[in-house]
């Protein structure tokens, strides 16, 4: 298997932790990149729960009115960047003015007060994930990781991304590639 080229192509693709990345925060994590160019790259971790923390409570605590349709999304540990900054990483039909990111392959990424009204009215996206901070990486930090075998590249599945078995979900990331976990290793080869 050839090491997957590291440029925009990343973008709208899940990355995969790999074992012995060395950071416990990133532990078997599937991350889902949301931006990637010369100064740096964002993503959002989309399989770690964010602890007992519902969506209807992060509502509340907005003094949003939350109603039945806050009743099923999933509020994530989005990354150890601005832990205290929420995002929804969203399905593309829905746009919030000019605050929307339009991230490749159908999807969108928003950060505003303004989506959460919205889904509190049951006028959101169909599919999202609501995150508590974000994963980031400083100019090239992202490439070295790759080459340190830190991470894999697959194409974002929306089953994944949004489903509800976060346990589940690096596994499947890795099912995508046709890579048994037990196959993995924590050290990189060289050739």
């Amino acid at each position: 298997m050839s090491a997957p080229q590291i440029n925009d192509d990343l973008v709208g693709r899940m990355l995969i932790a790999m074992p012995g990345m060395g950071d416990p925060r990133f532990d078997k994590s599937v991350v889902f990149l949301c931006a990637h160019t010369s100064e740096g790259a964002m993503g959002l971790i989309v399989n770690k729960p964010a602890g007992d923390l519902s969506f209807p409570d992060l509502l509340e605590q907005l003094d949003i009115t939350p109603t039945a349709h806050a009743e099923g999304i999933r509020v994530h540990f989005g990354g150890p960047v601005e832990h205290g900054r929420g995002f929804v990483l969203h399905s593309d039909d829905y746009a919030s003015n000019e605050s929307t990111v339009r991230v490749a392959g159908g999807y969108g990424m928003t950060a505003t007060l303004d989506i959460l009204h919205d889904i509190a009215r049951g006028k959101g996206p169909t599919e999202c994930i609501m995150a508590l901070g974000y994963a980031g990486w400083g100019p090239g930090q992202l490439e070295a990781e790759f080459q340190h075998n830190g991470w894999l590249a697959a194409p974002a599945d929306r089953a994944i991304v949004f489903g509800s078995d976060n346990g589940g979900k690096w596994e499947a990331a890795l099912r995508l590639l046709g890579i048994p976990p037990s196959a993995l290793s924590a050290a990189g080869g060289r050739a």
